[in-house]
């Protein structure tokens, strides 16, 4: 085996192997870092295709201003041909994000070609674009290279002024044991790079939705989208579990639609618990962020749905962003879906899947 190995080209996974007694771990050790230097490749050439992308859209005549009327129209139009070629993953947010990483990283080129060892991802990169202060920014993107932390370390770390507080204590070593406690279960996600949908939409591949709905929401959610498909209203489905970037965190929203009778995207979202302020906001934000990306000329203003499992609470809140209450009231009502007319559905699909467990659960 030692002599088969050695007669391989420079693989480090195969240089670095070393056989032990236990056939189990040296299995698992071999999965784990074939994936790791699978993901580590995608993401080296991820953060190269971004910073390319950048540095070309940096180079169009921008007039002097980064948001110029003629740069919203160049990057509107790369957008939506890029969309056209490639599908998701080049909206106009996107295209910004990689013009401002290449002018807060214009080395980094130069130093993944002389980097042999850890090389963050991009999805660390664009955490690190939160940061304003150049001094602050070098060195979380130094200290995650080197610590290799996870992007929910790098987030939480930058959320909680880490290294502001760690350049102000004398008891250095205390805050960093507090950090490490603290964070030590965002290290141990061996799964993180598989959930990572920016990852899944560079390589072309369908985000796996089992990681964020539950066997129940699942199931209601398949019958909500049936549901108002059959309403009758003018619905037309657009996604599910539409991925939505923003600079601190990715986004889910559960359910995606367009109404060609009222000419607007309606969004919904579900809770299992009672819905709160946050959740409102959260949606607001996401109608937000529709109207900017997605919504045409021609367009009404989007609407959002918050709906809650648990029908003894308020089973619906409708969400219109602040100006449009008129034509909500005058014309959106008659032709969304009722709050007794959606308690009902999901009271239905709620007895059917519990009916079906039951069934399950005597063939077994």
């Amino acid at each position: 085996m030692e002599n088969k190995l050695t007669d391989v080209a420079q693989n480090n996974l195969m240089i670095n192997f070393v056989k032990t007694d236990d056939i189990l771990k040296d299995m698992c050790g071999i999965i784990e870092s074939s994936q790791k230097a699978a993901y580590q490749a995608v993401n080296t050439t991820l953060v190269q295709r971004n910073w390319m992308i950048g540095y070309r859209i940096a180079e169009e005549e921008f007039g002097g201003e980064e948001r110029s009327e003629y740069g919203l129209k160049v990057i509107k139009k790369l957008s939506k041909e890029l969309t056209n070629l490639y599908g998701k993953g080049y909206d106009r947010g996107t295209l910004y994000r990689c013009l401002r990483f290449y002018r807060m990283f214009p080395e980094i080129v130069a130093s993944l070609r002389q980097q042999s060892g850890t090389i963050l991802s991009w999805t660390h990169y664009r955490i690190l674009l939160q940061v304003e202060d150049k001094k602050a920014r070098d060195w979380y993107e130094k200290e995650a290279a080197e610590q290799t932390w996870s992007v929910r370390t790098l987030q939480r770390n930058i959320s909680s002024q880490y290294y502001y507080r760690m350049l102000q204590t004398q008891k250095k070593e205390l805050v960093e044991n507090e950090m490490k406690e603290l964070t030590a279960e965002f290290q141990n996600d061996k799964l993180e790079f598989i959930k990572n949908p920016v990852v899944a939409e560079f390589l072309g591949l369908a985000s796996n939705t089992d990681f964020t709905e539950s066997d129940l929401e699942k199931s209601i959610l398949t019958n909500l989208q049936k549901f108002l498909m059959e309403l009758g209203k003018g619905y037309a489905f657009v996604a599910r579990q539409q991925h939505i970037h923003t600079e601190k965190k990715d986004y889910f929203i559960d359910l995606v639609f367009y109404n060609y009778i009222l000419k607007c995207f309606v969004l919904i979202d579900l809770k299992t618990k009672e819905i709160t302020h946050q959740d409102v906001g959260q949606m607001d934000m996401y109608i937000r962020m529709y109207d900017e990306l997605k919504r045409s000329e021609g367009d009404n203003p989007t609407i959002g749905i918050v709906l809650c499992l648990d029908t003894d609470e308020d089973v619906a809140r409708y969400s219109v962003l602040h100006g449009n209450e008129q034509l909500f009231a005058s014309k959106y009502k008659l032709y969304l879906p009722t709050e007794e007319e959606l308690r009902a559905e999901i009271e239905t699909q709620k007895a059917m899947f519990y009916l079906q467990q039951k069934e399950n659960q005597k063939t077994e």
